[in-house]
């Protein structure tokens, strides 16, 4: 059942994770035969609160309405990485859960619901700029810093602005169905259905290590991408044996040698899809992929979208074929 929806706001909210909220489930679409949620928004700090735009919201609405909410959602707000909230507001947040309404953040509302303890032993997303440090504020959170939404229900949890809207679809489409989900989507102009488990687009620096044995290996590899390696191979670049580089990589890096460049290469790829118009072949030899179907197929193993699409995410339509 989803037909009693409440926003619930702290101070210096963002606008415009308010207003997806606002847009998916407190528009009256009766008109289009659409079901209408009672919709309110809720202040957690008074009645009159700070947008982090300058501008202020006031609400007749306190903690009490969430009480016969069947949805709270948590939109973002600046510092909330930092701050405390008030106990009052996790208890409301807890007793949602225990009557088995469901919660949902936007972007850094995760760190709300973290603070009350909903996060702990499930698998939760926010913003991939915020995700480590959710993961070291709550340790006991699962959190997958890649995709757009995460719904281990009763808790949702979502990326960055635009994973907001497909979180609140998502739920829209479990309770309404798909036609209705897409109608709304029509009308706000948006892809009707993004996969939560599609990747962000995250732009990450090579991986710090802890010291520098391996630094200058890692350097190398960087340099080239384009050519094999194997584990004996980096060990000598390392001046060590395979036997002794392998795990002194894995301790310094957090991954195998493997994956790490895999990950650069998909980030060189990128780069390269981002700001060129290179073919694909091309840029499947220049990342050491060998050919447009092997980096297409990593390509989607590791950001849930081809190549082709990714570009034109970032350069609009293209007139370079997809091979393969």
């Amino acid at each position: 059942m989803l037909k009693n929806v409440a926003a619930l706001l702290l101070d210096e909210v963002h606008p415009f994770e308010l207003g997806v909220l606002c847009e998916v489930f407190g528009l009256d679409r009766s008109d289009e035969g659409l079901p209408v949620h009672d919709f309110a928004v809720v202040s957690a700090e008074g009645p009159v609160l700070r947008t982090h735009a300058g501008f202020t919201i006031s609400t007749p609405h306190g903690l009490d309405r969430l009480e016969e909410a069947d949805l709270v959602a948590v939109p973002a707000g600046s510092h909330f990485m930092d701050r405390e909230y008030p106990e009052e507001v996790l208890d409301a947040l807890r007793r949602a859960v225990d009557r088995g309404a469901r919660v949902l953040s936007v972007c850094s509302g995760a760190y709300v619901l973290g603070a009350a303890g909903l996060l702990d032993g499930r698998r939760c997303t926010t913003h991939w700029r915020h995700s480590a440090e959710l993961a070291r504020r709550f340790p006991r959170a699962v959190v997958e810093p890649d995709v757009l939404y995460v719904d281990e229900g009763p808790v949702i949890t979502s990326a960055g602005t635009a994973a907001g809207i497909d979180a609140c679809l998502h739920l829209v489409r479990q309770a309404h169905g798909p036609d209705v989900a897409n109608a709304i989507a029509r009308r706000m102009v948006v892809p009707p259905h993004r996969d939560g488990g599609q990747a962000q687009y995250i732009k990450r620096p090579l991986p710090r290590t802890a010291c520098d044995t391996v630094g200058g290996t890692l350097a190398w590899m960087e340099r080239h991408l384009d050519q094999d390696m194997t584990v004996e191979q980096l060990a000598a670049q390392a001046h060590m044996s395979p036997r002794t580089f392998a795990p002194r990589f894995q301790q310094e890096t957090g991954t195998t040698p493997y994956r790490w460049l895999l990950r650069q290469r998909v980030l060189l790829a990128q780069h390269l899809l981002e700001t060129s118009d290179e073919p694909m072949d091309g840029i499947a030899g220049r990342t050491g992929f060998g050919n447009a179907a092997a980096l297409r197929h990593q390509f989607v193993k590791s950001l849930g979208t081809t190549p082709n699409s990714y570009r034109r995410t970032f350069r609009g339509p293209m007139s370079v074929p997809e091979a393969a």
